[in-house]
C-alpha cells in the first residue's frame, strides 16, 4: 500500500518539471524576445497573489525571514536564471546544464539533512546526466558562457531551495497552496523592481505573448509548483530532485511533436537512460524487520512465579 502511494506521490511530482520542460518551447515560440525578467516576473507574481488571496494565511515568525530565502531560492532567482540560460542557449542544451541539480542536492543533503550517500545515488547521477547527454546534444547545439553559467545558478538555486523546504517544512496550520502562494508572491515582489530597472516594460504586447504569459502563470507556477511543494513535502528530496529530469524528456518531446525536430536512435536511448536514472533513484521499501520472539520463562523463574 505504501509503495503504491509512493509511485502515485513519484508520477504527480513528476508532472510538474513536465510542465516546466514546456517553458523553452513557450519562451522562444511565444514570448517577447530578450525579456526574461518580465517573464519570470509574470510568471511568479499573479500565480502567488491568487494563492495568497484563496489561502488568506500570512508566514508569522521566523517564516517570513523563511518565506523569503524560499521564495528567492525557488522562484525569483531561479525563475531569471532559468529564463536566461533558455534565451542564450538550445533548450535542450540549456536543461543538460540544469541537470546538475540532483548532484547537488545530494551534496546538501548530506550536510543538511543527514542523508547517506548511497553507491546507487551516484550510479543514478553518473545514468541520469549521461541520458540526458545522449538526449539533447546534437553536432549544431551551440553553447554560449552567459547560458551555461546562468543554467549552472540556477540549477544551485532549485536544489538549494528543494532541500531547504525538506529541512524547514511547512508552518503548522498551514496548508500546501497558501504556502505555495508566499514563495510565489516573494519571488514576484524580489522581481518586479529589478525588471522595471533592468528591462522596463514592452511597448506592445502581442495576443501570442498574452497566452505564453498565461500558460506560464497559471499551469507553469501556479498548477506547476503547487503539486511540485507536495511532492517535495512527502517524498525524500534526492527522489524530487530526480524528477527534474522529466523537464528535459519533455523539452524533447515536445520538440518532436510540435516542432517537427528529428529524435535521433540514440536521443532514444537517452530518453530511456534517463527513466531508468528517475527509477533507479525513488525510494523504496525496506526489508521488514523480523518480529522479535516472546521471551520463554525458565523453569525456575516459572516455579517461582507459581508460587
Amino acid at each position: 500500500m505504501k509503495t503504491s502511494r509512493t509511485l502515485a506521490d513519484s508520477a504527480l511530482t513528476a508532472l510538474a518539471p513536465a510542465i516546466w520542460g514546456s517553458t523553452y518551447l513557450v519562451t522562444t515560440e511565444l514570448l517577447p524576445e530578450g525579456r526574461p525578467l518580465l517573464a519570470s516576473l509574470l510568471r511568479a507574481l499573479p500565480a502567488g497573489l491568487i494563492l495568497v488571496l484563496i489561502g488568506r494565511t500570512l508566514p508569522k515568525g521566523i517564516w517570513w525571514w523563511r518565506a523569503l530565502v524560499l521564495g528567492v531560492l525557488n522562484i525569483g532567482a531561479f525563475f531569471y536564471l532559468l529564463f536566461v540560460a533558455a534565451y542564450h542557449l538550445p533548450g535542450g542544451v540549456a536543461a543538460l546544464v540544469m541537470s546538475i541539480q540532483p548532484m547537488i542536492v545530494l551534496l546538501l543533503g548530506a550536510a543538511l539533512l543527514k542523508d547517506k550517500i548511497k553507491p546507487i545515488h551516484l550510479i543514478s547521477c553518473a545514468l541520469g546526466a549521461g541520458g540526458v547527454a545522449l538526449l539533447v546534444l546534437q553536432p549544431n547545439a551551440g553553447l554560449n558562457a552567459t547560458g551555461v553559467i546562468a543554467g549552472l545558478l540556477g540549477a544551485l538555486s532549485m536544489a538549494s531551495g528543494i532541500v531547504l523546504t525538506k529541512r524547514w517544512g511547512r508552518p503548522e496550520g498551514v496548508g500546501l497552496l497558501p504556502f505555495t502562494g508566499w514563495q510565489l508572491t516573494v519571488g514576484g515582489l524580489v522581481l518586479l523592481p529589478i525588471t522595471l530597472i533592468g528591462e522596463g516594460l514592452p511597448s506592445e504586447i502581442t495576443g501570442k505573448n498574452l497566452w505564453g504569459f498565461a500558460y506560464l502563470g497559471i499551469i507553469g507556477a501556479l498548477f506547476a509548483y503547487a503539486i511540485w511543494f507536495r511532492g517535495v513535502a512527502r517524498l525524500p528530496a534526492l527522489a524530487v530532485s530526480f524528477l527534474s529530469f522529466a523537464s528535459p524528456l519533455a523539452a524533447t518531446l515536445l520538440g518532436y511533436f510540435v516542432l517537427d525536430q528529428s529524435l535521433s536512435p540514440i536521443q532514444i536511448v537517452g530518453a530511456l537512460t534517463v527513466v531508468a536514472s528517475v527509477i533507479l533513484a525513488q525510494p523504496r521499501k525496506g526489508k521488514p524487520k523480523p518480529e522479535a520472539e516472546p521471551a520463554r520463562e525458565t523453569p525456575r523463574a516459572s516455579a517461582k512465579a507459581q508460587a
